[in-house]
């Protein structure tokens, strides 16, 4: 999808208070940039921020960090965010960088409507290929706890057998979830338009024990 470009995007970043852009400052130090020790949920590729604005409402004892690499996008996600929210940060990073960023703080990470990068030699930058699941086991504080939803049937496909052969166990799992038994969830932006053209959504949730 064609990213447009926001003119003023220098001015919102710059004026907001949820924006990080020197998240490396912050490793293994997360909790105390929150000033808690509540659980550590992130985001990674948070678009324009309906799910995580609105996990970080509905859960204001848990730190909700989404990541985002593109400033445009990034510039609409902090216009949305409310006034006084204390448990949400939006980071400026690439995710090739996670693991400098994150220290063995991190609880869960959600992986929403991520690029498939849909050729064979592309299948590295897949954000569950063995590249970032090594990356992801340096960062979770104690069990992996990995939560993916895509409407690309071979992205999931890719990714179950991924998870699998990385250790990983299938905790939940739809491949529709919006007539599933799966509650409390939250649609992101890309999520609203592609189920308006009756594209299946699929999720899976796996758990791996540490040092599994």
């Amino acid at each position: 999808m064609r990213l447009r470009n926001v003119k003023n995007k220098q001015e919102i970043m710059d004026a907001s208070s949820y924006l990080i852009t020197d998240p490396k400052k912050y490793y293994g130090a997360w909790n105390e940039l929150f000033r808690n020790n509540n659980p550590i949920h992130i985001e990674i590729g948070a678009g324009k921020g309906n799910f995580i604005i609105n996990k970080a409402l509905q859960n204001p004892n848990v730190n909700f960090i989404g990541i985002e690499k593109f400033d445009s996008i990034l510039a609409r996600c902090l216009q949305k965010i409310p006034d006084g929210l204390q448990n949400l940060k939006i980071v400026r990073m690439n995710a090739l960088e996670i693991e400098e960023v994150f220290n063995h703080e991190v609880d869960t990470i959600y992986l929403n409507f991520s690029d498939p990068w849909p050729k064979k030699r592309w299948y590295k930058r897949r954000l569950t290929s063995d590249v970032f699941l090594e990356k992801y086991d340096k960062v979770f504080k104690s069990d992996n706890h990995i939560i993916q939803k895509t409407d690309n049937r071979d992205l999931f496909e890719y990714s179950v057998i991924s998870f699998s052969n990385y250790g990983y166990t299938i905790k939940d799992f739809s491949l529709d979830l919006h007539n599933s038994s799966i509650e409390g969830n939250i649609m992101t932006e890309y999520e609203e338009r592609f189920s308006k053209k009756g594209n299946s959504i699929y999720y899976i949730e796996v758990t791996k024990e540490k040092n599994k």
